[in-house]
C-alpha cells in the first residue's frame, strides 16, 4: 500500500506545477494590457529606475484560486468558510487593482481590509489564545493582527524577487507543517484547503518569478500583495489553531520583524506611517550596496532556516524547545537586519 505521505507529496507537487504553468500563461496573456494601463513610474521612494508594468498579482491570485474553487464547486470542500475566504481574497484583489491604477484614500482602503479579515476570523472559528480569554477579545486581536499582516506583506513587496524569496519557502513549508500539526487531531477539525492553497500559491509565485527576477519586467502590484497577505495570514492562522503557534510565528518572522521595527521607528520620529517611504531594512540594504539579488538571496536562505526551526517546534513540541526556537529565529533575523543596515565593505571604500 502506498504511504499517505507519499500520495500527499505527489498531489502537492502536481498542484505546484499546475499553478506555476497557469500563472505564467496568464501573465503572458495579460502583460500587453498591463503595459498599457498599469505602469509603475519610478519616484524618490522606488527601488526601480525605469517604468515597469505592475499587476502580475492578477495571474498569481487567479492561478492560486483556480483549482480550489473548482474543488469547491464539485463539493470536495465545504462551501461556507471557503467561500468567505475566496470572496475576501477577491475583494482585496479588486481593492489592490484599483489602487494600482488610481491610489485610494487610506480610510476606505483600511475599512475594506478590516472587513475582509474580520469575515475570515469570524467564520474560521479558530482559537489561538487560552480559553480563559473571551472569544470577542481574541477575535479582535486576530483581526488587528491580520490587518497588520496584510499591510506588512504589501509594504515589503518593494524589491525584485523579495516576495518570491519570502513567500515561496513559507508556502512550501505550510502544507507539510500543517499535516504534522494535525496528525493527532480529529479528522473533522482538519481544514484540507490549507494544503491545496499553500501548494497553489507556491506554484503561482514560481510561475511569476521569471518575470520578476532582477531586473524585473513585471511587478505584483497591490492586486497581488494584499490578497497574498490575506491568504498566507489565513493559512498561518489555521496552523496556529492546530497547535503550531510557534511555527506560525517563525515562518514569516523576517517580514514581521522588518516591517514592525520599521513602523515603530517611524512612529517614534513622528512620521506619517501611511505614506510611502524607503525606511525598511531591505531598502536600506540596497542603499548600502546590496543588489536586489543579494537581498533576496539573504531572505530566501534565512527563510529556509526559519522553516527548519518551525519544523523542530512541531517535532519536539515542548515549551522549552518552542521558546528556544523562537529565540534562535529572532536572533537570526536580527543578524540579517543588522547586516542590511551596514554598508558592504567593498561599497564603502
Amino acid at each position: 500500500m502506498v504511504p499517505v505521505e507519499l500520495v500527499l507529496s505527489f498531489i502537492f507537487l502536481l498542484v505546484v506545477l499546475g499553478s506555476a504553468l497557469v500563472s505564467a500563461l496568464l501573465i503572458l496573456g495579460l502583460k500587453p494590457l498591463l503595459v498599457r494601463y498599469a505602469m509603475a513610474r519610478p519616484n524618490a521612494r522606488s527601488s526601480h529606475t525605469i517604468p515597469t508594468p505592475q499587476g502580475g498579482g492578477i495571474a498569481v491570485i487567479g492561478a492560486c484560486l483556480l483549482m480550489p474553487i473548482g474543488l469547491m464547486l464539485t463539493g470536495s470542500f465545504p462551501p461556507t468558510a471557503f467561500t468567505v475566504l475566496v470572496i475576501a481574497t477577491l475583494t482585496l484583489a479588486v481593492v489592490g487593482a484599483v489602487d494600482d491604477i488610481r491610489p485610494l484614500p487610506a480610510v476606505p482602503r483600511l475599512l475594506l481590509q478590516v472587513g475582509a479579515v474580520a469575515a475570515i476570523v469570524v467564520t474560521s472559528g479558530v482559537r489561538v489564545l487560552p480559553e480563559a480569554v473571551p472569544l470577542v477579545v481574541e477575535q479582535a486581536f486576530l483581526v488587528l493582527g491580520g490587518v497588520w499582516f496584510v499591510n506588512l506583506v504589501n509594504f515589503m513587496d518593494g524589491l525584485d524577487w523579495i516576495t518570491v524569496a519570502e513567500m515561496v519557502p513559507v508556502t512550501a513549508a505550510i502544507a507539510p507543517l500543517y499535516v504534522l500539526a494535525t496528525k493527532s487531531l480529529p479528522a473533522e477539525t482538519i481544514v484540507p484547503e490549507v494544503n491545496y492553497i499553500a501548494a497553489a500559491l507556491c506554484g503561482a509565485l514560481l510561475g511569476f518569478a521569471p518575470f520578476n527576477k532582477p531586473v524585473a519586467r513585471l511587478f505584483l502590484g497591490d492586486v497581488g500583495s494584499l490578497p497574498i497577505g490575506l491568504l498566507v495570514g489565513w493559512m498561518l492562522l489555521q496552523l496556529a489553531g492546530a497547535g503550531g503557534l510557534a511555527a506560525a510565528i517563525l515562518l514569516p518572522l523576517y517580514y514581521l520583524m522588518d516591517a514592525t521595527i520599521t513602523l515603530l521607528r517611524r512612529l517614534s520620529r513622528g512620521e506619517k506611517v501611511w505614506e510611502a517611504h524607503r525606511s525598511h531594512f531591505y531598502q536600506k540594504a540596497t542603499d548600502n550596496g546590496f543588489s536586489a539579488l543579494n537581498v533576496s538571496a539573504h531572505v530566501f536562505g534565512l527563510n529556509l532556516v526559519l522553516a527548519g526551526l518551525a519544523t523542530i517546534t512541531l517535532v519536539w513540541p515542548s515549551g522549552t524547545v518552542q521558546i528556544a526556537a523562537l529565540a534562535a529565529g529572532i536572533v537570526l533575523v536580527g543578524l540579517v537586519l543588522r547586516r542590511f543596515s551596514q554598508a558592504r565593505l567593498e561599497f564603502s571604500r
